[in-house]
């Protein structure tokens, strides 16, 4: 038979491996169902089987090991088209990396058909057992056999309510189960039970594929044939703009700035830096000027630092962040060790330091206030950027104050007194 949707010539793979007879009776199974060749994805991960991709006259997708059938469910889903057929090819060793995209694929039924390749071992690598390898089954890494049995992945995905589920012996012609398989609405899988003739047969003298398949207690059928209808994502037809629906700041002051102003603060998770960043950028904004902000903390994010990078400036801002900033506030020892790499290398600019806190080394100009004792912990650094605004005329300190008053943190503190006492 010719081929229609592989090129002509030998294919990739070791002489006698089963991937060939796969790739061969998927063309086969395609012709049958009459599946025009631009309407078929191809969808293939790191493994032996993936290198078939350059074969394949269709469009083709390789990625990461174990990872094809969260590429295909992607590509699933944006299709509109239900007629295009997106095609997953996955070894044993990529379907247990990728188990819980596979699990989760197969029960939500998205519209794509897996083709497990499964030789029992991982053949790209040197022969490794997978989480499929039959109990007993000699591998180069494993030359007293398998002590574990592996597991029965039909009886998995058939257990997630998948529309169809089979396995087939990869001998002989194929061609109509895998057409099976492909023809099925909604999220189907067939394993095919192989042998990789570079580590298994050497590894097994004398085996026989249908018998080690029978000794594992795989059963050679179908597993599940409901064939539902596929996963279908609700379109909308109009979405509300983000961007539209987002309050605007009027302004209401007018700061004196003429230049931008790069401020970096520093504090304890949990007290309120980056409550205090947004604050000190909206009362910005109230006054004109244009800003940006970039909060960094550690993943825990309950502990630790948390910091904020902030830019001031007249004029529009095309990045966030800054490695050289103007002006520094730590308000606690843990924003004192994040910042202490950063602030030894300035050879400029103000350091404004908590009390409590000893003196870092800097060329930078050092200034001590009693940020916690006056304002306490939570609030210290609100209190920072107050009085950074304040003394450093970065905006009026009343556009920040009628912020704090309007907000959620109107009457958490008497703000407008601690402005008075800066």
């Amino acid at each position: 038979m010719h081929r229609e949707y592989l090129h002509e010539g030998a294919l990739p793979f070791c002489l006698g491996c089963g991937h060939t007879l796969i790739a061969e009776n998927i063309d086969k199974a395609l012709q049958s169902l009459n599946i025009p060749l631009l309407d078929v994805i191809l969808v293939s991960d790191i493994g032996c089987h993936g290198i078939i991709d350059k074969s394949f006259k269709t469009h083709t997708v390789h990625g990461l090991h174990g990872r094809s059938i969260a590429l295909a469910s992607g590509i699933s889903l944006s299709l509109t088209n239900p007629e295009k057929k997106v095609i997953v090819f996955i070894g044993d060793g990529g379907a247990t990396i990728g188990l819980q995209h596979l699990i989760d694929s197969a029960h939500k039924n998205f519209n794509l058909t897996v083709v497990l390749h499964n030789n029992m071992l991982y053949g790209m690598t040197g022969g490794q057992p997978s989480e499929l390898t039959p109990l007993g089954f000699k591998t180069p890494t494993l030359p007293e056999g398998n002590k574990i049995k592996g597991f029965d992945i039909c009886e998995v995905v058939a257990s997630t309510g998948a529309s169809y589920v089979s396995r087939v012996v990869g001998i002989g012609n194929i061609s109509e189960q895998l057409a099976e398989a492909l023809s099925r609405k909604g999220f189907s899988l067939i394993e095919v039970m192989e042998i990789c003739p570079s580590y298994a047969v050497k590894s097994n003298p004398g085996m026989k594929l249908r018998q080690v398949t029978e000794d594992a207690g795989l059963s050679v059928k179908v597993y599940a044939d409901h064939n539902i209808e596929g996963f279908r994502p609700e379109i909308k037809s109009e979405t509300q703009s983000l961007i539209d629906t987002m309050p605007v700041i009027p302004v209401g002051y007018r700061s004196e700035r003429s230049v931008p102003a790069k401020i970096l603060i520093a504090g304890s998770a949990g007290e309120g830096v980056q409550s205090a960043a947004e604050l000190f950028a909206r009362a910005a904004i109230a006054s004109g000027l244009n800003v940006t902000k970039k909060g960094s903390y550690p993943v825990t994010v309950g502990i630790g630092f948390s910091a904020s990078d902030i830019i001031l400036s007249p004029d529009p801002i095309q990045y966030t962040g800054s490695p050289d900033p103007d002006y520094v506030i730590i308000t606690s020892t843990d924003g004192l060790e994040y910042t202490a790499g950063l602030i030894k290398k300035m050879n400029h600019g103000v350091v404004y330091l908590d009390e409590s806190l000893p003196t870092p080394e800097t060329k930078a100009t050092v200034v001590r206030i009693d940020y916690r004792k006056t304002a306490g912990a939570r609030n210290a650094a609100i209190y920072s950027l107050l009085g950074l605004a304040k003394r450093e005329k970065l905006f009026p300190t009343e556009a920040m104050l009628d912020i704090l008053n309007q907000g959620k943190l109107s009457g958490k503190a008497d703000w407008n007194k601690m402005a008075e006492g800066i």
